[in-house]
């Protein structure tokens, strides 16, 4: 009997540099065989740059793939869904901004998001199984803008209360429930 080999998790990080600390870089350490998508050295807060890098993250991957995308990193993730046609095993998108209202100071601001190419944020049903956490005290993205395009994405809501923007700022470090949310999708 030939066993179908364990998914791939690809890790889809935000716009901001790699933090060693992070529970991304954290995970990434943890899982045998996963990939992270590279941070840009140029057009960094391009759209279509980070779409760009993801896909050919996965061209590297010949077997099922989990994505686990963070803040920017799920608006990459649901950018590339949109566009392109590869089998998804699942998609963990954690803490996923609202780049359709401003963000707090030290942001892009909406009208650099758009010129970007990141707004509107796709709101087409995903062609793979999603989870999407949320936070009641996020600074990026309000719990009740989350849990809508949790459902128009067609995604399982997972709240998390108060977490912030789930990150070493909000006192993130290892998120031991990232590894049982994406072991949900096998």
């Amino acid at each position: 009997m030939t066993r179908t080999p364990p998914p791939t998790c690809v890790i889809v990080p935000g716009m901001r540099d790699h933090v060693p600390e992070h529970w991304q870089t954290v995970l990434a350490h943890q899982l045998p065989d996963s990939r992270t998508v590279p941070p840009l050295t140029e057009d960094r807060l391009s759209r279509d740059a980070q779409v760009s890098a993801l896909d050919d993250v996965l061209a590297e991957v010949s077997g099922p793939v989990v994505l686990v995308a963070h803040s920017a990193g799920v608006m990459t993730t649901v950018h590339w869904a949109q566009r392109h046609r590869r089998r998804i095993q699942g998609a963990l998108l954690a803490a996923p901004p609202d780049f359709e209202r401003p963000l707090p100071e030290g942001y892009p601001t909406i009208t650099t998001l758009r010129e970007n190419g990141w707004t509107p944020t796709p709101r087409k049903p995903l062609p793979f199984p999603s989870i999407v956490t949320a936070s009641s005290n996020d600074p990026l993205g309000s719990r009740d803008r989350v849990a809508r395009l949790a459902r128009a994405w067609g995604s399982r809501l997972v709240d998390l209360g108060a977490v912030g923007h789930l990150n070493p700022a909000s006192g993130y470090g290892e998120w031991p429930r990232a590894a049982a949310l994406i072991r949900e999708f096998g």
